[in-house]
């Protein structure tokens, strides 16, 4: 007697699935693949950039406050950095109040300023995460619908062939319930991944708002000021033997 799967091939694998499921079926898990693909290029790219801002901070900590003055200091950040553009920005600001005809507190000026800066790179950073969000929340949902019209083309089958034993009726159904797996696949990447690039965030949006503080108190107080950055002490002079 043959086995069942004397061919090779598998009678309630995923081919089978979607052929059992047809054009539905198809769409379904072409939709999946779309957006499990687009998830994973967003949680890449999105890693990429935060880091590339957190090398960035590391960089800046070390050269621009060692400048011997701002516009030295602007010099040294790379060009089209996150940093660079709050300086930029701070730069202008305080040559644009310098312009005002109207009597306007210097610190007011430039702390609007710098938030709207740092707003603008945290918009950024933003981009894309409503995509995951929306991918983890909704492909379950989709991955479901997927095995509803596959269970129930199932059934009509069944019941059309007049079988109704729970070898006629495991097979099928069970293949069905391929689809809503492949929802949860796709989607608990992307809530992981939704979470934890808010987290590093989160962590860029403090080092980019102490960056911008430690600027405003420089710019306000005409260097007066020493940024909140590690400094090591200086080493005290041996004594001189007489």
């Amino acid at each position: 007697m043959a086995s069942p799967a004397a061919g090779g091939s598998n009678p309630y694998g995923l081919m089978a699935a979607l052929e059992q499921g047809g054009t539905i079926a198809w769409a379904t898990f072409i939709i999946l693949v779309v957006m499990s693909a687009a998830s994973w290029y967003i949680m890449f790219t999105k890693l990429l950039e935060q880091q590339k801002i957190l090398n960035q901070g590391k960089r800046a900590r070390a050269q621009f406050w060692s400048a011997p003055s701002l516009r030295d200091g602007q010099a040294k950040l790379e060009k089209n950095s996150a940093y660079r553009q709050i300086v930029d920005d701070g730069l202008l600001a305080q040559d644009q109040h310098t312009k005002l005809t109207d009597p306007v507190d210097q610190h007011e000026w430039l702390t609007g300023s710098l938030l709207r800066s740092q707003a603008l790179i945290n918009s950024k950073l933003g981009n894309g995460l409503a995509v995951l969000a929306t991918v983890g929340s909704t492909s379950p949902f989709i991955g479901l619908f997927g095995t509803v019209i596959g269970i129930y083309r199932a059934l009509i089958k069944i019941g059309a062939a007049g079988q109704a034993s729970i070898d006629a009726v495991a097979g099928p159904v069970g293949e069905a319930l391929i689809m809503t797996a492949l929802g949860l696949a796709v989607a608990v990447p992307a809530v992981l991944g939704y979470n934890w690039l808010i987290r590093r965030n989160k962590v860029v949006a403090e080092e980019l708002s102490a960056f911008s503080t430690d600027l405003h108190g420089y710019m306000v107080s005409a260097g007066a000021v020493k940024p909140a950055v590690a400094v090591k002490a200086a080493a005290p002079a041996p004594a001189v033997k007489k």
